[in-house]
Order: C-alpha cells, then structure tokens, then sequence
C-alpha cells in the first residue's frame, strides 16, 4: 500500500478569499509578470493558436496514453485538488492526469486550457499531505498565468536566427535566454510559494523537497542535515565555486531541490506566509491596477537582499561593487550639484 493511502483526521485551511497570484509571486518573478500582463492581446493571440494546435495534441496525446483523475479514477488525487483550489480561491481547475513515469514529477502544460501532469512515481511515493503541496505548487504556475508568458518569450527567441546573422546578435540572444531561464526558476520559487499556501503544511512542503532530492525515501533522511546542505549551498567559498555555481545553473529551469527547501524557508521566516494566512495579501480586483515600477523596485530590492545576505565569495564582492558604485554616483552627483550651484 502507498503511504498516501493512509488516511489521516481532515484539518480545515484557510480559504484565502480573491487572493491574487501577486501575493505568492517571488518579486522577480512578479516583476516581470506584472509588466507582460500590461501587453493586452499577446497572450490572447498565444493562448488561440496553442489551443488550435498544440494543446490538443497534447490533451489527445494524454487521452490515450495517461489516466484522468476524475471523481472514479485516482478520487484522491481529485479531492486533493479540490481542496488546494478551495484554499487559493479558484473555481476553475485544471484537468489532471497521471502518467506512467518511476521519476518523481510533476509539470503544467497549457495556456488555453491548462492540463496538471502527475508521474506515476510522484503518486506513489507521496502522502496526501505531500501531494497537496506538489497539486498546489501546479495549480500555482496555472494562475500565475507562467506558461502563457514564458511561450510569450520563447517565441520572441524563436527570432535567434535573424539575430544570429547581425553583428552581436548571437551574444544578445544568449543573454536573453540566461534572463529568461532566472525568471523561469524563480518562477519554481513562486509556484512552491502558492503550494504551501494551498496546502498550509510547512512540514509537508520540507518533506516533498526531501523526497525528490533522494528519490522518494525518508527513512534515512534528517531535517536538520538537509537544511544544513541548502545553508552550506549558500555559504559557497572561493571565487572559482561561485563561478563553477553560476556555470551549473546556466541551462537549469528548477534550483536544485535542497536550494528550493531552504528558499521556502527563509520565505515563511520572513512572517510574509503567516500574514497572508492572517488575511494581508493583494486582492485579484486590483490587479489591473498593479504597478510595473513598483514591481520592479521589489524585483531589484530582493537580489540586493540576496547578496547582502550570502557568504558566497563572489555574491559579496557583487554586492560591495555594487555599494562602491552607489557611493560614487551619490559623490558624483553631489559634486555636479555644488557645481552648477557655482556657475549659477
């Protein structure tokens, strides 16, 4: 018998009432969000020609060959994500399928219509607790809208070719591919974000994280270790593991697992995951009048915090370079001030 057939006494949640996707959204995450969901039409446009073409490919294709979860087939599963659309207020849910795969995995795909995969693996190794948090952690990138906008962007990439042929052109794309694959793993951070939300177990989430970092097992596993290991990440040392860092995660969609546990917990030790609880968080009625500048300064103030807060070589000698910098310009700006004070 899976551990998550075990049944366990119901634990109400709570229903976190028109909460906006913003309120689980890591800031550079949000900021860009914030931004694309300005341009009117585009995702209208990609969520058309997806729904015509590749999204009916890809639901047939699941038809055929996966299990839909339904009120008869996998009802767990079904309540589960009845339960995590309860708690961040939605009302319309994804279809959800499982799918033959030993892996540990879970993925959405999808803009018209988004579509929850779950691997076979995920479903077996997980109890309803966890796979609370993994369908939350799902359902969480379905409203934040991540496939729509990262589709927006890959097919803005998809103009690599032309650029190749002009002088830089090459260059310019790698650096728009390496923005969008940091975009696309604090996106990993938002969507943990709204799975802990959903599912209001932090001991659940630290477990799912510990699960896929050792395929499955807890038997040989302890907290205080793993977390110690995401600490140690963060510490780094010389300059040449800070490269070597950098180098790893240049074609990586996800931070590594160990990473993602203790990003999440650093979010909830911030109080921001028992305010939302508590009722203060950003209401979807007012997203539309959402500040690009504002989340652009809440994008720029987290990496600033980031490297005030590493050990990590390299992240501090950014972080002083970036302060000397600051200092010069406030100096630089002064003395042009006291200048044209003279002249005038």
């Amino acid at each position: 018998m899976a551990s998550g057939d075990k049944k366990k006494p119901a634990r109400s949640r709570v229903v976190l009432t028109d909460i906006s996707s913003r309120a689980w959204e890591h800031p550079a995450d949000r900021g860009a969000l914030v931004a694309l969901r300005k341009l009117k039409g585009f995702d209208v446009l990609l969520k058309t020609m997806s729904g015509v073409f590749r999204e009916r490919a890809w639901r047939l294709t699941l038809l055929g060959s996966a299990v839909r979860v339904d009120e008869r087939q996998f009802e767990r599963l079904h309540r589960l994500l009845a339960e995590v659309g309860r708690s961040l207020d939605t009302e319309v849910l994804p279809e959800m399928y499982v799918q033959a795969d030993p892996r540990l995995n879970a993925l959405t795909i999808g803009m018209d219509k988004p579509i929850i995969m779950l691997s076979s693996g995920l479903v077996h190794h997980l109890d309803d607790d966890e796979l609370r948090f993994v369908i939350g952690h799902e359902l969480g990138h379905a409203i934040s809208g991540h496939a729509v906008y990262r589709t927006l962007l890959m097919r803005l990439l998809g103009l690599g070719g032309l650029l190749n042929a002009i002088p830089g052109g090459a260059i310019g794309i790698r650096m728009v591919t390496v923005g969008l694959l940091e975009w696309s793993r604090k996106a990993e951070l938002s969507a943990d974000r709204a799975g802990l939300l959903a599912s209001q177990d932090p001991t659940a989430a630290l477990r799912t994280h510990m699960k896929l970092a050792s395929g499955g097992t807890l038997d040989e596993l302890d907290v205080t270790s793993f977390l110690q290991q995401g600490a140690e990440y963060d510490e780094g040392g010389d300059v040449r593991e800070s490269l070597i860092k950098l180098s790893l995660l240049q074609q990586q969609t996800h931070p590594f697992a160990v990473v993602r546990a203790t990003e999440l917990r650093r979010w909830i030790d911030t109080g921001a995951y028992t305010a939302i609880l508590g009722g203060d968080y950003p209401r979807r009625a007012d997203d539309d009048t959402a500040s690009v500048s504002d989340a652009a300064q809440e994008a720029a103030a987290s990496y600033s915090d980031a490297f005030e807060r590493t050990q990590d070589t390299l992240g501090r000698l950014v972080h002083d370079l970036a302060g000397w910098m600051g200092q010069a310009s406030g100096w630089l700006n002064d003395r042009f001030r006291r200048g044209g004070g003279d002249v005038a």
